[in-house]
């Protein structure tokens, strides 16, 4: 009894770790737990509180003094006779201050710019795993329907060659039949592991998922076709692309950083006020302060040059970002029309002929109507063939999602 009892737990708990799980169901998990996007997060935050840094002015600065020896009196620190302070401001000039904010407000949108090509980086991971996993898993199924048939087949011939009733050339020529199937499903387990182990990574949810995806479905997301030609996609992608907008945007902001190395050419003023009791002209003094750097040389024409260098080097990289982006999408979408080309001549009858040959096979080699090498021949074709339109089917859903990924505007559905 308490084997038994064990063994229902254990079988539990097997089944408890696992969570059925739709596509939207780990975006919403993605978007609350991942933590590369969470901390990616505080880049934005961070830039906020470098705005606030640049509105900031200088303080002020307060200063006085006392007298340390008085040679008439002869008296060491004659406060009472000698004392003076005063106070000043800097006050930024040329704009300096507007320019630094601008400055500031432009890096701000760079680290949105980057938060959301990381949100689509990480949500085309996300659709990627999460397919991979769904016909990995229609792969382990298959090949778990033929593994137990041919290990039946493979036990009764066993018994028949120690009979003597069959030759240990079939039993051989089954085995490799078996060899290979489990050579399969040791290549998809291990896949099926590493696509597991990337969902719960970008999910943070840690039991196993099991897509939660009909077959209808999958059939739709199959049947998608892009609006547009290479072209329109050409376009969407240049208008949406948020790494190639960050690269537009970098130009607009080492533009706003010249202007800003520029301003700080102009002297700035120091303003203040003073008071001295008896070292001035008068007793008990107040005077008007003013002081100002002598311009006789550009102090900060080094980084005016180097600013101005950086605009152009920002331009050349947005140039080859967009002939990378329109290139990557002019290809995207030919691997994609291609696979989608090549699945769309495997009919859905097609398809059902393999199945009905498949069982009339099985049916058949059963009742002695074909031979042992037509069966393994067979097998052995049919192994191979299904596997390869799990293949096709994936691959066209992954294509898909790279055009999405590269374009950012959905164009499947």
């Amino acid at each position: 009894m308490n084997k038994i009892a064990g063994l229902f737990i254990v079988i539990s708990s097997v089944m408890t770790a696992q969570q059925q799980m739709s596509l939207l169901d780990c975006e919403e998990a993605f978007q609350k737990n991942n933590l590369q996007l969470l901390a990616e997060q505080y880049n934005i935050n961070m830039a906020d509180a470098d705005i606030l840094q640049a509105k900031i002015w200088e303080l002020p600065q307060l200063s006085g003094q006392i007298n340390a020896y008085n040679p008439e009196d002869r008296k060491v620190f004659d406060v009472g006779h000698a004392k003076g302070a005063e106070i000043t401001q800097l006050i930024y000039m040329g704009g300096k201050k507007k320019n630094e904010i601008a400055f500031a407000k432009s890096n701000k949108e760079l680290a949105q710019l980057q938060f959301s090509q990381l949100l689509v980086d990480l949500k085309a991971q996300l659709h990627t795993a999460y397919y991979n996993l769904y016909y990995e898993k229609l792969k382990l199924e298959n090949t778990n329907k033929q593994l137990v048939y041919m290990n039946d087949l493979l036990a009764a011939y066993k018994v028949q060659t120690t009979k003597g009733n069959v030759s240990l050339k079939d039993e051989v020529r089954l085995q490799s039949i078996v060899i290979q199937l489990n050579n399969d499903k040791i290549g998809i387990n291990k896949n099926i592991l590493e696509f597991e182990q990337n969902l719960k990574v970008l999910t943070g949810i840690t039991d196993d998922i099991e897509p939660q995806l009909s077959a209808s479905e999958a059939k739709e997301i199959l049947a998608a076709q892009p609006f547009g030609d290479e072209s329109e996609l050409q376009k969407k992608a240049l208008e949406n692309n948020a790494d190639y907008q960050y690269n537009l945007k970098l130009i607009d902001s080492s533009k706003l950083y010249a202007q800003w190395q520029k301003s700080l050419n102009i002297p700035d003023l120091n303003i203040g006020a003073g008071w001295d009791q008896n070292g001035g002209t008068f007793k008990n003094e107040v005077n008007l302060m003013i002081g100002i750097p002598l311009p006789l040389w550009k102090s900060n024409k080094g980084n005016v040059e180097k600013a101005n260098y950086a605009i152009q080097q920002n331009q050349k990289n947005a140039d080859f970002q967009k002939l990378n982006l329109e290139t990557k999408v002019q290809s995207a979408y030919k691997i994609w029309k291609s696979q989608y080309d090549q699945l769309a001549e495997i009919k859905t009858d097609d398809v059902n002929n393999l199945e009905l040959v498949y069982n009339g096979m099985l049916s058949n080699f059963k009742k002695g109507n074909i031979s042992l090498i037509e069966f393994t021949d067979f097998m052995d074709s049919y192994r191979e063939t299904a596997l390869q339109i799990y293949d096709m089917k994936n691959g066209i859903i992954q294509s898909a999602e790279q055009l999405n990924q590269l374009v950012q505007t959905k164009i499947f559905y």
